[in-house]
This record gives C-alpha cells, structure tokens and sequence, in this order.
C-alpha cells in the first residue's frame, strides 16, 4: 500500500456525497487516490474535488430499489468493479414524537436504515463476485447511542444501522468487511441551524476536543477503514466524536459549587 494513497486503483461509491459528511469523504477518498461517484437527489452546486481530481456524479434516490440497482450496474460497467461503498445519505428534520404520526416517523427509517440495507445489497452482489472483495462503510451518528429528544425515528435508525453492519460483517466475511464510523456533531453548513452558530461555539463547549468535527475528519477516518490499514477490522463501530460529551453531572456540580461561592 502506498502511504500517500491508500485507495489508488479502488472504485468508491458515497451516498449523500455532495455535500456536508458525505462531500467530506468523497474528497478524502479522492486525495487517497480512490476513483469516487458520488450520488444524491440534486447534483452539487460545484464539482467535488480534491487533489486534482473530480468525483462523478449520479443522480439517486436511495429510497428507490430501482434506481439503486442501476447505479451499482452503471459503476460495475463504467469502472469494471466497486471496492467502498459508503451509506452516508441520511437525516431528519426536527420533530417531538407526538407530533407526527407513525407513517411520518416511518419515513426516517426508511432512509437511514431500509435505504443503507438497500444499496448494501445491491453492492454486495457485485462485491462478492470480484478478486479482493469489497468494504461497506456505515454512516451511523452518536444519536444511536443516547436519547434523542426530536430526533427518536432517527437515533433508533442510526442505533438498528449498527447491529445490521455488524451482522453484515459476520455474513460476508471473509470477502467483505463492514464497519460503521460514528460521527458526533460536525460543522457543515448546517451548522448554524443545528447548533446556534457556524462553528457550534455552545456546543463545542461540552466536546472535551474543544470543537466540532470538519468533514474532513470524518473522511479521514473512513479512508483508513476502507483500506489496507484496516484489513482486520470488520464489525466495527469506530467512534468519531472527539470524545463525546462531558457528563452533564459534571456541569450540574460545578454550577452549583460556583453558586455556593
């Protein structure tokens, strides 16, 4: 493996690649030297790019078996393999449980659990039927690991997308590794609405890092997982957070010390 670029000769697909995370990994796959598609409902507002290179763009909804199943079939055909692909396309808007009916939470499911299980499959048929094999990278989210007020649909998704790589990752292996990267907050251009402002100041206060991720740490840890350096991890969940968040106990004491002084 060469060192400055890990991916060289592999074909990679993000989900969501355009911007924010996923843009993030498309560019850090790029810079490794990877052949990258990138694929969303919209295309991007520019070409996403890095180290002098460009990844391609296919439009996709992940929620369509159909489509998903042509876009694997157009990169088999187009690049002769699929060595990474990566399940990053997701989200959710804000919403309190009672406040929207089941099909609504339904529909958050759908997209960040049935659609990865979806392109997963669709990439695995291609996976298993090549020398070398394939890596399946999740995209799962601290949201999946604690309680997540206006968020539930979307933190029992990221939650059940974990135990399903794992299980992945005992299914397929030898020939195919999973893991998942569990990313916590990170500053993308929706950073001010989800934080308060564009660098989380509030937020990266309680992250014992002292900050939001970038996207390009989250694509830094995704190229070591899709590569040779990882050869022996599978069944993964590799924690992406700068060490969570400090116990809120923690603050609650020194609040009230501060008060008793």
């Amino acid at each position: 493996m060469n060192p400055s670029s890990p991916l060289a000769g592999r074909v990679a697909v993000v989900t969501g690649g355009t911007r924010g995370v996923g843009a993030g990994i498309a560019r850090a796959f790029l810079a490794a030297g990877a052949d990258v598609v990138v694929c969303a409902r919209r295309p991007p507002e520019e070409p996403v790019t890095a180290a002098g290179r460009t990844a391609e763009y296919l439009r996709l909804n992940v929620r369509r078996p159909a489509a998903v199943e042509d876009v694997i079939t157009r990169v088999q055909g187009t690049y002769g393999r699929l060595d990474v692909l990566v399940n990053n396309a997701g989200g959710t808007p804000h919403r309190a449980l009672a406040d929207a009916d089941a099909c609504r939470h339904a529909r958050v499911l759908e997209l960040n659990l049935t659609a990865p299980l979806t392109v997963s499959l669709a990439a695995y048929r291609v996976m298993r039927g090549q020398a070398g094999g394939g890596c399946v990278l999740m995209v799962g989210s601290v949201s999946g690991t604690r309680p997540s007020p206006g968020a539930a649909a979307y933190g029992a998704a990221k939650a059940g997308l974990e135990n399903l790589a794992r299980t992945m990752a005992a299914e397929w292996a030898p020939l195919v590794r999973v893991n998942t990267l569990v990313p916590g907050p990170v500053r993308t251009g929706a950073a001010r609405a989800l934080y308060g402002d564009e660098d989380g100041t509030a937020v990266a206060r309680t992250i014992p890092a002292g900050r939001l991720a970038e996207p390009e740490d989250i694509g830094a840890a995704a190229v070591f997982l899709a590569s040779d350096a990882a050869a022996y991890i599978t069944g993964a969940s590799l924690l992406v957070h700068g060490g969570g968040e400090y116990p809120a106990y923690l603050a609650a004491l020194a609040e009230q010390e501060g008060s008793a002084g």
